[in-house]
């Protein structure tokens, strides 16, 4: 058997409360090892805690779409579907933040001072709801 990681040290390295350890592991998302009654993790499981925290950090995906991409289900859709589903939030996320970002490039050299509100840039790129 691989070497076997405490619980305490897995939260440790990858910066997360054992309670959330714990958690996904009532989710059927992690498998630990038992040794006295303690958790530990081979190294099959820390590639797995690293998943887990990858997708929730940086594709902001919820324990039930990771749960589908883990256990290769999503109910009544096919697990690919979570995934494109992501990737098209992701895309609308990205747009929003570039033209965020496109307009405080402006903002650094617009000429409307104070009454940013009246910027023709800013007034193009932000329609009022109706």
């Amino acid at each position: 058997m691989d070497d076997l990681t405490p619980v305490r040290e897995v939260a440790e390295r990858f910066g997360v409360p054992i309670s959330t350890l714990h958690y996904w592991e009532r989710r059927g998302l992690l498998t630990p090892h038992r040794r006295s009654g303690r958790r530990h993790f081979d190294t099959e499981q820390l590639y797995r805690v690293a998943l887990i925290k990858l997708l929730r950090e940086t594709g902001l995906m919820s324990i039930e779409e990771i749960d589908a991409l883990l256990h290769r289900s999503g109910g009544t859709a096919p697990w690919q579907d979570t995934v494109h589903g992501r990737i098209a939030t992701l895309d609308a996320h990205l747009t929003r933040l570039q033209t965020a970002r496109d307009y405080l490039t402006h903002l650094l050299t617009c000429s409307h001072g104070d009454a940013l509100e009246k910027c023709p840039t800013f007034r193009a790129t932000v329609p009022l709801p109706l």
